[in-house]
């Protein structure tokens, strides 16, 4: 048996994190503890009366920076930590499969779930939706365990063995972007990271919350020119995301989609590129935004 914590980062979300908190109680495997870092009190609100009891905290606001202070918490209380987004929804097994691939390849470090939904894509999905998802395609997927440079950071688990003192960089403020490829790429310097769909879940992928569109678009050049520089970020796919996100925008802008701030991030875009030419940019920029 190994001891297994959820830790969830939120902010400005309390109700939508207290009904996916909710929703862990279901699994087959109730995890050990479950640690709620918020950056304000109105973060955590009715939280705490949750059937799982989860352990409520407070940091300065930023995913980084609260997703680091979960981990100081666990840090020798926990074996294996899941990182969940706060609009995350685990099939019922999730945990009982993190459990038994752990045990099964002590070498591996790090496990992300196949998502059968990622409503980021699709313009967000709501629970009872992401749930009947799961149970219809609970048969189709595949139990193959892949091989991954990186983990997607809406849920990953990571044994506390091989992180170590291994933390996310503080230098990616607010909501991160890209937090989860520079933190897992190191964290495969220690074991080995995977995938597979014997562990699944849908992203909500709930507006609220995040990053003003301005800000993400300066993100979106600025924290993958930073990640390349600091080499946790291989360059194919540095500028394959970094080039997407602004063709993507700039196509898109005209005619938006209804949940998207097109303009904002074009706008943050072209910022993050003069600061480029400049010689001047830096993602902690977004904070004085």
């Amino acid at each position: 048996m190994l001891r297994i914590h959820v830790a969830i980062a939120t902010v400005g979300r309390a109700s939508l994190a207290r009904q996916t908190i909710d929703l862990l109680a279901g699994q087959s495997r109730q995890p050990d503890g479950v640690i709620v870092v918020g950056a304000a009190p109105t973060d955590l609100a009715g939280i705490a009366d949750s059937p799982l009891t989860p352990e409520l905290a407070l940091a300065e606001r930023g995913l980084c920076r609260q997703r680091n202070h979960a981990l100081d918490l666990l840090a020798g209380r926990t074996d294996v930590v899941i990182f969940f987004d706060d609009d995350f929804v685990a099939a019922p097994d999730y945990l009982a499969a993190v459990e038994r691939l752990f045990l099964a390849h002590p070498d591996v470090a790090g496990i992300t779930g196949n998502l059968v939904g990622d409503g980021v894509r699709h313009g967000g999905y709501g629970i009872a939706q992401a749930q009947a998802m799961i149970a219809a395609q609970t048969l189709l997927l595949d139990p193959a365990i892949i091989p991954r440079e990186a983990l997607y950071g809406c849920n990953m688990a990571l044994r506390m063995a091989h992180v170590g003192n291994l933390r996310f960089d503080e230098a990616l403020p607010l909501y991160g972007w890209q937090e989860d490829i520079d933190f897992t790429m190191r964290l495969s310097r220690h074991g080995r990271l995977v995938s597979t769909g014997l562990v699944s879940g849908v992203h909500l992928g709930v507006k609220g919350g995040r990053t003003s569109g301005r800000r993400l678009g300066y993100s979106q050049v600025a924290n993958i020119v930073y990640l390349r520089r600091k080499g946790t970020m291989p360059g194919p796919l540095g500028r394959k995301l970094l080039w997407r996100n602004v063709l993507a925008n700039l196509l898109r802008a005209p005619f938006p989609e209804p949940h998207v701030d097109r303009w904002g991030r074009l706008r943050g875009n072209a910022l993050a590129l003069a600061d480029l030419w400049r010689g001047r940019i830096d993602p902690r920029k977004i904070e004085s935004m």
